[in-house]
This record gives C-alpha cells, structure tokens and sequence, in this order.
C-alpha cells in the first residue's frame, strides 16, 4: 500500500481549500453585483410576470384659435379591454360582446382566447359609443375591462380642416397641425397594474398600482375664428357660384406672420376623413401646391424697381402700344391696343404687361433674381405644417431675355400661395420678411398657464420703409382707380394686385381658356393689419380675369375682417372711380327719430326691412354715414311716438 506523505496531503488540503475560497469568493462577487447591479432590473421582471396592465391614455391638448375658442377638442369614447386568462366561458362572453360591437363572434372568440396578458378588440372596440359603454357595463363579465379613452372632435366641422388635420385611432396626429406637434399635443400614456396568478387570476389580496397619464399641452394658435368663418362661408359661395378645380384663400398678419386663416377646396370633415380621396386630405393646397402667380408678382418687381430708384412712380412715363418684342418674342398686353402714354403708377394701375417687362429690364437678371430670392421665393417659408413645396425659378445663368422679360409679369416662374402672401406682406409693412406661423402658445393643461410663446421670426429687411411706402401707394391707387376696383371697400384704405395666370398643361404648353384667377389685397393701407390671397383655379361660366372673379372676394373678406377685428375705419384714403356699369356706393341717412313718411324721399337706392309697430324710427343697422352697395337692406326699428314719450 502507497503511503502519501505528510506534505502531500498538507498541499492538497491548501489546494481544496483555496480553490472554495475561489468559488466562494466568484459567488458572493455575484451576489453583491446582482443586489446592488440588477435588483432592480430583476424585480420589475419579476412583476412584470406576476402583473397585468391596463393602458390609459392622455387627454390630447386642445387647440384654441387666438381668443380662447375650441378649435380642436376632445370627447369622452372608452375602449374595450380583455385579459383572456381572466375570461370564464369564452363562448358566452364571445357571442355578448360580438352582439354589442357589432363584430364577428368568431373574430372575437379568436380574440379573447388569445395566449396574451391583455387584448384590445380592434378597430370595433376603440372609441366606442355611450350606447356600447352602458350595454358592456351591464353584463359584468369577468376579465372584460373599459379602458378610459376619448376621441378627437372638432366643432367647427369642416373649417380649417388642411390646417389642423386629423388624429387616428390610436389619438396620433395624422395630418397638419395634428401630426406637426403631435409629441407636444399627445402627452403620455398611464397606466392600472394589478397582481395575479400563474393563471392570470387577479389577486385581491394586494394593491393595484396606478400610474396616471400625462394630458398634452394645450395650443393656442394664431387663427382668428371670425376671419376663418368668413374665409369659410366666401370659398363657400366660390365653389357654387364657379364651380372651380380648386380655390384658396390666405389671411396673414403682416406684422408677424401670424396666419389669421387659411382654408381651400375641395374640403373634407376631420372626423370623416376616410370616406374622401386621399389626394383631397393630404395636398393642403396654400403651402403644396404651385403655379405661375401672373400678375399679382410684379409687386416683387414693382418693389426691387423702386428700392434700386430705377423709376419714379409720378414722374416717368412708359408708352404702351400693345406689345413688346424680346428676343425674337413678342410679349402683348392685355388690352388690345395697349394703354398709350402713362405715367409708372398708371402702368401699376393698368397691370401693363409691356411696362413691367421694361422695368425688368431696367433692373437686368442678377437684381431682379437677386430680390426674387430676397423676398423668400425658390425655398420654404418655414410654415408649421406638412408638404411645403419651395416652387420653381430660373436659374440666373440660363435667363435669357425672353425669360427676364416674362419672370418681371410672374410668368414661367412657379411660387407657392403661402410663398406669395409673405412676400407681399414683406413688400407692404415697411419691407420686413417673416416666417409665417400658426402655432402661438403652448398652455399647461393643469395649470393654465403658458409654458412657451412662440416670437415672431423675421428673416430679413428686403426693402426700406419708404420704398415700402411707395408699394402701398402704388397698390392703393390700383384698388381705387385700377384693374382691382372690385376690391375696394368703404371706410377702409385697400390695396391690392390682381392676377391671371395661364395653366401649363401635361405636355408642357400653355392650356386654353384654363385660368388661376387671383387677388391679393391688404388693409388699412396706411398701417396694415391684414392681407388676403384669394386664387380660383379655372372658375366656370365667367370671365377668366382676377378683377371680376377673386378681387371682390379679397375686398368682402377684408372689409368683413376688419370690422370683426374692430380696426377702426380711414380717413384719407382715394375716392373709388367708378366705370360704366358700376355704381357709386350710397351713403346711409340717419333715420332715427323720422316717421315713415320720410322714407319715401331719403331710400330710393335702398331697400328697408322694418321691425316693430308704430310710424317712428326708434332705432336703424346700419349706422347712419356706413356706405352701401345699391339696393342694400337697411333695417329700421318702429314704435309708436305717443307711448315712448309716456315712459320718458
């Protein structure tokens, strides 16, 4: 028999009992790492597989106009929640909830019976009706949940629709300002946790964990709802009166960029969205859309002509007999005949085509193109919402004559509506360019108070003051004795430029009898508050010309705003002349206090509505002094003289 010697099995013992010191030390390193490394870590799976939770969402914020009026909200629509392990006779339960949401049992039995901690029922069980709520309340079924939950309502129907968009099922923003500041607007999601069994039966025994939601904020936009309204209620009468492919209107602070309102056709309902063409809700036509803006664009050439003082207005004179040649193209105007001998405001007044093409000339490629780009067009406004286009220019090098000479009258160049309406703003508030925008202020649903303001941005001063100045002149005198008549309005100094541009057709050439109509218009002159862009894309059964068809629809959406904004009246402003078979306006008497036996002799241009009985005009709307179209309604308030003297 071998005997191990004594310092052999001293080795050996020194060996086991370092190489357990080893292991030991490996397990406690282990268990210290997993105590104060992954307690955490491991704790929340632990509870992960012993709890069940139930989602709730948050209040999305709402979105208020720039007074406090609703523009988007929410309404109460809970959703159907089920934890299959919890569900006691799937069948019964299958058949009951099919009955109430009006879904396939099959689909529903598949459902609930799911290998799943909890289920939604979808799209049947999202947002469901009070009607669905109380019939589910009623039958108490086991693992059968409502889950708080709501739905986007928007009061005003289908106004502003392209601007504040739309959101899904699952409250996520989809479409303009709904999905622009859809993280802001959507908050985040809470949460009831609840303890259970292997099998997912609840244990009662300890407490449900709830986690609230987070409501979004709220956001207090730029949008004045009474200029929206009638926005609404002019591109309304547009598409019954004209019938056209597509209309826009615009309506911009100019002292911001803050949009007052914005809106186009064809329209949708937000809350109806599916059941209209995709292309309707997803081209919001005043920041997508781009054309040949025609003559509304010599204000950009008008203005870089004065800023450079190549003209004076009342002082030089152009010579209009028709048509200009250029290049070995003949360039007509829009007057057979042409306009004769006329001072440069007269060639403003007129829309003379021959007489921008010479200031075009006068400023040559690399000025004109130079404020072209000054002025914002060619790139995006920067405007809080999907889709912007940057529109289309010339490339200074490949210019030509022919292309100097038609870009000067806004043709072969493509802008954008929102692109147009800023740049004219630049050009009439003393020169200065600013990104338009249409969210304000973000508000704390909780508090009220406002967490963030949004300053308006300005790019850059394009022109001086005193060249705007001269722009705003010159424009006036086109609205009071020019080809944008149509767009005066009384009591308020307006000005503005009218537009016809040509279509270009599929193959590249220009369509016949196919017109973009337009007008863009500000006021008061002398200090302006508001600018409307108006544009009709082929209006039917009319004359195709943007005086007769989208210059009175600036000129009522502005006097209306303006009186709904309560901007006081002007003083000093040009007399509107009048050409056959226009009208003069009438100017309302005062009436109160007469019988109505005076009427006779004071109303032969007006029409009278009377209220009341008795033969003495106690009270009269309009004011007396306000002008009126002829044949106007003037509404009269009767009493009998005798028994107002008896209370007096």
């Amino acid at each position: 028999m071998k005997r191990v010697s004594t310092v052999t099995v001293r080795k050996r013992i020194v060996t086991v009992f370092l190489f357990a010191i080893f292991i030991l030390t490996i397990i406690v390193i282990r268990l210290g790492y997993v105590q104060f490394f992954l307690s955490d870590e491991l704790v929340g799976q632990a509870t992960d597989l012993w709890t069940r939770d139930i989602v709730f969402e948050p209040e999305r914020g709402l979105i208020l106009d720039s007074e406090g009026e609703v523009l988007a909200e929410n309404v109460t629509a809970p959703s159907v929640v089920v934890v299959p392990r919890q569900i006691e006779d799937a069948d019964s339960t299958a058949e009951k909830i099919a009955s109430i949401l009006n879904m396939d049992k099959d689909t529903v039995y598949n459902s609930i019976t799911k290998n799943a901690s909890s289920v939604n029922l979808r799209p049947e069980g999202i947002k469901i009706s009070t009607e669905q709520e109380k019939a589910i309340r009623n039958l108490n079924l086991s693992g059968v949940y409502l889950s708080k939950d709501s739905k986007r309502h928007y009061p005003l129907g289908d106004d502003l629709s392209h601007v504040l968009g739309f959101a899904g099922i699952d409250n996520q923003g989809l479409m303009g300002l709904e999905l622009y500041y859809d993280d802001k607007l959507s908050g985040e999601k809470g949460n009831l946790s609840f303890y259970s069994d292997a099998k997912g039966r609840r244990l009662e025994t300890l407490a449900d964990i709830y986690s609230p939601p987070t409501d979004g904020l709220h956001l207090k936009t730029t949008i004045n709802s009474k200029v929206q309204t009638i926005i609404e209620r002019e591109l309304d009468l547009v598409e019954t009166k004209y019938s056209p492919d597509s209309a826009i209107a615009i309506a911009v602070n100019p002292k911001t960029g803050g949009v007052l309102g914005m809106s186009s056709r064809p329209n949708f309902h937000p809350e109806k969205y599916k059941e209209v063409d995709q292309s309707i809700f997803n081209r919001n036509l005043p920041v997508w859309s781009t054309y040949e803006p025609g003559s509304t664009f010599k204000i950009i050439t008008l203005a870089a002509s004065l800023e450079e003082k190549l003209v004076d207005l009342d002082k030089d004179e152009f010579n209009d007999n028709g048509s200009v040649e250029v290049g070995g193209a003949t360039i007509h105007c829009w007057k057979s005949g042409g306009h004769g001998h006329q001072t440069y405001l007269e060639v403003v007044q007129n829309s003379c085509n021959p007489g921008f093409v010479n200031l075009g000339q006068k400023l040559g490629t690399e000025r004109l193109f130079s404020y072209i780009k000054d002025f914002g067009f060619g790139q995006k406004t920067g405007i809080d919402l999907q889709g912007e286009a940057s529109g289309i220019l010339f490339k200074p090098e490949n210019v030509g004559p022919v292309e100097l000479a038609t870009t000067s009258f806004g043709q072969g160049v493509s802008v954008t509506p929102i692109q147009q309406v800023m740049a004219v703003a630049a050009a009439i508030n003393g020169g200065y360019l600013y990104e338009p925008y249409i969210a304000d202020e973000w508000i704390d649903p909780k508090t009220g108070k406002v967490v963030e303001k949004k300053e308006p941005t300005l790019r850059e001063q394009v022109i001086s003051k005193s060249t705007s100045e001269e722009v705003r002149r010159a424009l006036e005198n086109v609205v009071a004795k020019g080809s944008g008549r149509s767009a005066y309005v009384d009591g308020y100094r307006v000005g503005g430029k009218t537009g016809t541009a040509q279509k270009v057709g599929p193959n590249g050439g220009y369509l016949e009898n196919n017109y973009i109509v337009s007008f863009i218009g500000f006021a008061p002159a002398d200090d302006p508050e508001i600018v409307v862009y108006v544009a009709v894309d082929n209006p039917k059964d009319t004359i195709q010309f943007g005086g007769v068809v989208a210059a009175p629809i600036v000129g009522t959406i502005i006097g209306d705003s303006l009186r709904a904004m309560e901007v006081e009246p002007r003083t000093g402003g040009l007399d509107k002349e009048y050409q056959w078979p226009e009208e003069p306006a009438v100017e309302v008497p005062d009436l109160i206090g007469r019988t109505k036996g005076d009427l006779m002799e004071m109303m032969t241009n007006l029409s009278i509505e009377t209220s009341g009985s008795g033969d003495v005009i106690i009270d009269q709307a309009p004011k007396a002094g306000t002008k009126l179209e002829p044949g106007s309604t003037v509404r009269i308030y009767l009493s009998d003289e005798e028994k107002n003297r008896e209370e007096e």
